[in-house]
C-alpha cells in the first residue's frame, strides 16, 4: 500500500481518490471545500501555498494534480498554482501526475498523438503548455518524476458544468427537450469518460513505466455531439433526442454577461473539424481500454436521473 495525495475534490479528483481507495491505498483529497468522498481522508487547503501543501504532501508516494480554475481565469490562476504542486512533490519527495488535456496540442490535420508540437492557438492552453514543460524540465534535472495524463472533453457521473455534455445536455433530454451545444453538433469529437480519466491516473501513478512522458486517456471512438444525444436516446429509452445548436451570434452576446461563454471562442476550432486523439500508446503499455461508450452513457443517465429525482 502506498500513500497518495490528490489536489482538487471536482469530476476527476472524487473519483480518482475512490479508485485508489478501492485499491488498497492510503488517500488523502485537499480542496478548499474540504470535500470528497468520505472513505478518504479530506483536509480543507489552498494548494497555492507551497508551505502548507509540502506539509501534507510528506511521506507520501505520489501527487495528483486534479485542480480545475475555472476556465476564463487560467492565465491568472495556474501559474502559482502549478508552481506551488510542482514544488510541493519536489520538497516532499513525491512523484507528480498531473491531469491533462488536449487543448496544448495545434489545431490538428489527424488524430492527435502525444508527440505532436505543443503549439496551440490560445494563451489559456499555451498557460497549460508551460505547467507541462516546467514539469518535464525538474523531471530531466532529476528533482521529480512527473508524467502528464491527457483527456479529451469529459462527461459522466458528477460532470454537471465546465463541460459540453453536463447541465445543458442530458438534464434536457432526459426531460424531452432537444439539447443544447454551441458548436457545429455533426464534427467527429474525442470525448472522454470521467471514470476512465480516474482510472487511467490512477494507473499512471502507480506504473514507473508512466514517468517522462504524456499519455493519452483510453477514450471511444470519436463522435459527434447529435450523435452523442442519439446514443443517449437509446440507453434512456427516450422518444425523442435532438441537439439544439445555438447560433455563434447568440454565444457571443450571452458571452458578455457570462465568462465561461465568453471563452468558448478559444477552443471554437475543436470543433470546426474533426478533433480526435489516439489513445493507442496507453492501451498498448498498460492494458487499459475505454469504457464502451453505451455503458458509459446508461452509468451517465442513471446519475442524471438521480439527480434530477432529488
Amino acid at each position: 500500500m502506498a500513500r497518495h495525495v490528490v489536489v482538487g475534490a471536482g469530476q476527476i479528483g472524487s473519483p480518482l481518490a475512490s479508485a485508489l481507495h478501492r485499491k488498497g491505498h492510503e488517500v488523502t483529497l485537499v480542496s478548499r471545500s474540504g470535500r470528497g468522498p468520505g472513505e478518504v481522508e479530506r483536509i480543507a487547503a489552498d494548494a497555492s501555498d507551497r508551505t502548507r501543501l509540502t506539509g501534507i504532501v510528506r511521506g507520501a508516494d505520489v501527487l495528483y494534480n486534479c485542480a480545475n480554475p475555472a476556465y476564463h481565469r487560467w492565465p491568472t490562476d495556474w501559474p502559482p498554482l502549478a508552481a506551488s504542486l510542482l514544488g510541493a512533490a519536489e520538497d516532499a519527495g513525491a512523484d507528480y501526475v498531473l491531469l491533462g488535456n488536449l487543448y496544448v496540442y495545434a489545431p490538428p490535420t489527424r488524430p492527435l498523438r502525444e508527440s505532436d508540437p505543443l503549439d496551440p492557438p490560445s494563451a489559456k492552453a499555451r498557460t497549460r503548455v508551460r505547467m507541462w514543460r516546467d514539469a518535464l524540465a525538474a523531471h530531466e534535472a532529476g528533482r521529480v518524476r512527473v508524467t502528464e495524463v491527457r483527456a479529451g472533453d469529459f462527461f459522466g457521473p458528477g460532470c454537471v458544468d465546465q463541460t459540453h455534455f453536463g447541465e445543458r445536455f442530458f438534464p434536457r433530454l432526459l426531460q424531452g427537450r432537444a439539447a443544447s451545444f454551441v458548436y457545429d453538433a455533426d464534427q467527429p469529437h474525442t470525448w472522454t469518460y470521467n471514470l476512465d480519466v480516474a482510472e487511467a491516473l490512477s494507473v499512471a501513478g502507480t506504473d514507473d513505466r508512466s514517468f517522462g512522458r504524456a499519455w493519452h486517456v483510453p477514450s471511444p471512438s470519436p463522435a459527434s455531439a447529435r450523435q452523442i444525444a442519439e446514443a443517449v436516446g437509446r440507453v434512456a429509452d427516450l422518444d425523442t433526442a435532438g441537439v439544439d445548436v445555438l447560433p455563434r451570434w447568440l454565444v457571443r452576446t450571452l458571452g458578455l454577461a457570462s465568462p465561461m461563454l465568453r471563452e468558448l471562442e478559444d477552443v471554437r476550432y475543436q470543433f470546426t473539424r474533426p478533433f480526435v486523439a489516439d489513445s493507442t500508446d496507453f492501451q498498448n503499455t498498460f492494458g487499459m481500454a475505454p469504457t464502451p461508450l453505451e455503458t458509459a452513457l446508461k452509468e451517465t443517465v442513471a446519475w442524471w436521473r438521480e439527480r434530477l429525482a432529488r
